[in-house]
């Protein structure tokens, strides 16, 4: 698996939360989950409520202002596997290692994991 370049953690960083999160939408209605599921996955993970994220959003945050007011769930680590063709675990980037732990659970909520399995521990 490839690590990461600095390149591309630098992209990652500068990228805005708002420009992401229409396509978290789309990828869990289309698999008939709802935007409630999507916001329980990212409050677990960051600790961002409805109203903080409309915030955030609003605000035109990067990913690295989100993740840098984001209270880490201590459990994120249990989160592994591949996306985006990284395998998580080995993205020694912080801050690209949270954004793909974000990616992982929109993915695996899209797939139609159970919540509970989602939200590890």
């Amino acid at each position: 698996m490839p690590t990461t370049t600095p390149e591309h953690d630098q992209r990652i960083a500068e990228m805005t939360f708002s420009s992401v999160y229409p396509h978290y939408i789309n990828k869990v209605e289309k698999k008939g989950r709802t935007v409630a599921e999507l916001h329980e996955v990212i409050e677990w993970l960051t600790g961002f409520d409805e109203q903080k994220l409309k915030e955030l959003i609003g605000q035109k945050v990067t990913f690295e202002q989100f993740f840098d007011e984001a209270d880490l769930n201590p459990n994120a680590e249990l989160i592994k596997g591949v996306i985006c063709g990284y395998r998580i675990e080995d993205i020694e980037t912080p801050l690209t290692r949270e954004v793909r732990y974000l990616d992982k659970l929109v993915d695996e909520l899209a797939k139609g994991r159970a919540m509970e399995k989602i939200l590890r521990g």
